[in-house]
């Protein structure tokens, strides 16, 4: 099938789609959790052939562990879906509703993008959570996995078109491409494709927005810092800073940079030390941190570098102003956390850092769809669209004003027979 034919038959379905109600998007959800443990065996054997050609591929060890597809992963997305099936539908719900005359009211109502074009690669777990908030928020969509996974992520769609269609989801809502030429044709289908979110480097983000007329969720790097402030509590610090850095590497929201207030780092810096290198991760600092711990010197380059690995960059700062100046420049925007007992700081350095996340006292990786209940993520945004940080089931939706009338027609206001009143009103449509 042709990418024309294909992206044309995806809008058709997601039309139909986005009329589906509640109990029917809930029973496809269901019956795609209880399908992916049924054929648990199959997914993670297909699994096992995608890692060890990836292996012989020299595949770089952070896209490995995003590969890997376990049954401990296979449960995560299963707990996702069925946390996604206890949200309330988001689609159909009146933000607002106004009554511009008698019995002529306007209402502002929540409807599906249409279909979303997502582009990914390495996690396998990345196409369940993607399309399973597609299908909830009742949107259309093609994905376009990396072909490190192609086998998984082929038995996971058979499983979710088998599951949808079982149930009487319509047909074509989801479908899979596989060649890299697939995705410049994919750019060019600005007819048929409402949104597109890529999610990859800053150089394959902006490739995408200067290569398609249709509207970009950039997904860029995750360079995420955590500043430990003067007034910070040495064990929590530790504590938080080792888990945002090391809970898990290879991921977005993984602390990439960690700075330091000058007034603490004589203190925490050993403590902190210690605590990384239980986890065997290599530091690299300024000056200022080099003269404290033993580290590898840091470059320019090291301050605006996403890892992905057991590696972290480490600044000493002067002042709160200094290491907010040094997130908004350096940063992804992505996610940023302060430690510090001091709420005045902190609700400075929430202000005033420009990131999609800004926390206080905890760690960067709680940046994440599923922790904020949101039934997983399709993405992060760190634009400044209608949707930023963790994008969810608010993120894949629009939405349309509709008016409702009993003959009004608009001369009447012009000849000054009726009038406007304009007066805000409760109803729901």
């Amino acid at each position: 099938m042709v990418l024309n034919e294909l992206a044309f038959k995806v809008k058709q379905a997601s039309i139909r789609l986005a009329a589906a109600n509640t109990e029917l998007k809930n029973k496809a959800l269901a019956k795609i959790a209880k399908s992916l443990m049924d054929r648990k065996d199959e997914i993670i054997q297909a699994n096992s052939e995608d890692l060890k050609r990836s292996e012989a591929e020299d595949l770089a060890q952070p896209l490995l562990k995003r590969l890997k597809f376990d049954e401990s992963k296979i449960c995560d997305v299963v707990d996702g879906i069925n946390s996604l099936i206890k949200i309330e539908d988001p689609v159909g719900k009146t933000l607002l509703s106004t009554e511009l005359d008698e019995g002529l009211d306007l209402y502002k109502v929540t409807c599906p993008i249409g279909v979303i074009g997502v582009i990914f690669e390495s996690r396998p777990d990345a196409l369940v959570q993607i399309s399973t908030l597609c299908l909830k928020s009742g949107n259309g969509v093609i994905l376009k996995g990396g072909s490190e996974a192609k086998e998984t992520n082929r038995i996971l769609t058979d499983i979710i078109v088998k599951a949808t269609e079982d149930v009487g989801i319509p047909t074509d809502w989801i479908k899979l491409l596989e060649t890299r030429s697939d995705v410049n044709e994919m750019l060019k289908m600005d007819m048929y494709i409402d949104l597109i979110i890529p999610r990859g480097s800053n150089e394959f983000v902006r490739y995408i927005m200067d290569n398609s007329r249709i509207p970009v969720m950039g997904h860029a790097d995750g360079i995420c810092h955590c500043y430990i402030d003067k007034d910070a509590e040495i064990e929590m610090a530790v504590k938080v800073a080792v888990d945002s850095k090391t809970q898990y590497v290879a991921v977005c929201n993984a602390t990439e940079t960690l700075l330091v207030h000058t007034d603490i780092a004589h203190t925490l810096l050993p403590e902190l030390k210690k605590g990384l290198d239980e986890k065997k991760v290599t530091l690299v600092g300024c000056n200022r941190t080099q003269a404290i711990i033993n580290v590898l010197p840091a470059t320019n380059e090291d301050w605006k570098t996403e890892y992905l690995d057991y590696k972290l960059s480490v600044k000493v700062v002067d002042s709160i102003e200094e290491a907010i100046d040094h997130i908004n420049i350096f940063g992804s925007g992505h996610t940023d956390s302060i430690i510090t007992n001091n709420k005045e700081k902190a609700y400075m350095f929430m202000d005033l850092v420009d990131s999609g996340n800004v926390f206080w006292n905890c760690s960067t990786r709680f940046s994440d769809g599923f922790r904020y209940g949101f039934g997983a993520e399709v993405g992060v945004s760190t634009c400044k669209i209608h949707s930023r940080g963790p994008v969810g089931l608010d993120g894949l939706l629009i939405y349309k004003y509709k008016v409702i009338g009993k003959g009004h027609i608009v001369d009447d206001y012009a000849k000054k027979i009726k009038s406007f009143k304009h007066r805000n009103s409760n109803k729901i449509l």
